[in-house]
């Protein structure tokens, strides 16, 4: 059969693993911490880290010490960035990315990685059918976690947070790790989807003029993925239908 695609790019936390909860937790937890302690020391009022007010906009999708940044400027709090090899809880942006990162690999080891059932059921009938297949994340975690699912080796492609720092491309909402992505697997950007769970990744998808972007709304932001560019909004892979669904949705919406 002939496919109206070439590749498909997945973003791996909240796409293919169940990992954007333990990730969303980290940063509370990390945030928290340091809010508390600003308290003390600068006797600014204490306002919770929370998912909806501060995860989804400032957060959610993007390379980790930019996730800092974003929220810190939200609050209005100037802090230097320091280096990434500043020890965690360090007060400097990449100190309390560190701290994040620590918090996220210690809930990692205890409790483990699940993968979503439908995506992985995608995967395997992409692969088969000879479709190109690459990951992309902000996460430089991201080979660890599939390595735990034994998934690795089934992407082509990985760029995630440690390739994007060693080739120095730009993180969420720009297209470069899905448009290295592509250009690793020899795709072509107009014949390739990409598939997000954050806003800032379905910006990428469409700043990088994907033929397709799908949002997977796992946090009740159907809307919110729709304004940001998604071409078809889901709630699990599965309403796709498949290989034989996502040729289909593809075809809707490339008709040239």
């Amino acid at each position: 059969m002939k496919y109206n695609f070439e590749a498909v790019i997945f973003d791996m936390d909240g796409v293919i693993t169940k990992t954007a909860l333990t990730h969303a937790a980290a940063w509370k937890k990390m945030f928290d911490e340091y809010l508390r302690k600003r308290e003390k020391e600068h006797e600014e009022k204490f306002v919770e880290f929370t998912h909806a007010r501060d995860y989804l906009p400032y957060v959610d999708g993007k390379p980790r010490y930019k996730g800092v940044q974003s929220f810190l400027e939200s609050r209005g709090i100037n802090i230097p960035f320091g280096d990434p090899s500043d020890k965690p809880g360090m007060e400097t942006i990449c100190g309390l990315g560190n701290r994040k990162n620590e918090a996220f690999n210690e809930v990692l080891e205890q409790e483990g990685v699940e993968v979503y059932p439908s995506t992985l059921a995608l995967l395997n009938e992409l692969k088969k059918a000879g479709i190109k297949l690459g990951v992309a994340s902000s996460s430089k975690n991201c080979k660890p976690v599939l390595e735990k699912v034994n998934l690795l080796n089934i992407f082509k492609a990985r760029v995630d947070g440690i390739v994007s720092a060693e080739m120095g491309l730009h993180g969420k909402p720009e297209p470069d790790i899905f448009t290295t992505a592509c250009d690793i697997v020899n795709a072509d950007y107009s014949k390739s989807i990409v598939v997000e769970d954050a806003v800032s990744g379905v910006q990428a998808g469409v700043k990088g003029n994907f033929g397709l972007t799908i949002g997977i709304a796992r946090e009740n932001n159907i809307q919110e993925l729709k304004e940001a560019g998604a071409h078809i909004v889901v709630e699990d892979l599965e309403e796709i239908g498949g290989l034989e669904g996502l040729n289909k949705v593809f075809a809707k919406f490339n008709r040239n």
